[in-house]
């Protein structure tokens, strides 16, 4: 099968190389997953998003998007693996949306990790307006699951996740205020400097809210 990627958006060829993955790699889902998750390579030290380094994995990542529903624990495990060098952010959605208490409390792992980029998934993959994605409704009248896992990373260090922490409440200034508002009326008494940070930078576009 020609690849034909001449001509398509960067999405579009992500998608186009997902499908050829899934065309050339064992039927067996579980076997390929290990195969790709052999040559992902080491991992990424640096606070860099997927322009960055590692680019190259998004097709990955889509692969597991389009073609892992069915397998749940392998799958947690590559989009892991996947976002330790690029991000899992848009391959975890659909899992969201047809296991959201599995992949709830997967996430609440991740948020407690040592590995910064697995604690900003477990923030980016449940944003209701993730860039590049659909909107993630789920959760958008009953928050109270993720504003638990916003909890454990407010006062967090990296600024890779503080910005993760911050862009999520300006989501939800935008699709629930009042619950969001709420929710951080606490944190607007702490003394604890990243949350201060988190708080002004979710706010430096009010035009927005």
């Amino acid at each position: 099968m020609a690849i034909g990627c001449n001509g398509k958006s960067l999405k579009e060829r992500v998608e186009l190389i997902a499908d050829q993955l899934y065309w050339y790699l064992p039927d067996d889902y579980q076997e390929s997953v290990a195969l790709l998750i052999q040559i992902l390579g080491p991992e990424n030290e640096e606070e860099t998003g997927m322009f960055s380094r590692f680019y190259w994995v998004m097709p990955i990542a889509k692969y597991i998007e389009k073609y892992g529903l069915s397998h749940f624990s392998t799958s947690m495990e590559a989009i892991g693996e996947i976002t330790k060098r690029n991000t899992g952010e848009y391959a975890i959605r659909p899992f969201i949306r047809a296991y959201p208490d599995q992949t709830l409390r997967q996430m609440k792992i991740w948020a407690t990790s040592e590995n910064f980029h697995l604690r900003r998934l477990a923030l980016e993959g449940l944003r209701p307006k993730l860039p590049w994605a659909t909107k993630l409704e789920l959760f958008i009248n009953q928050p109270e699951p993720v504003f638990d896992i916003l909890e454990f990373l407010k006062e967090d260090t990296v600024l890779f996740v503080k910005k993760s922490v911050a862009n999520h409440i300006a989501d939800y200034l935008k699709v629930n205020p009042t619950a969001v508002e709420g929710f951080i009326s606490d944190w607007r008494s702490s003394e604890n400097e990243h949350t201060q940070w988190i708080l002004k930078y979710a706010m430096r576009n009010p035009k927005k809210v």
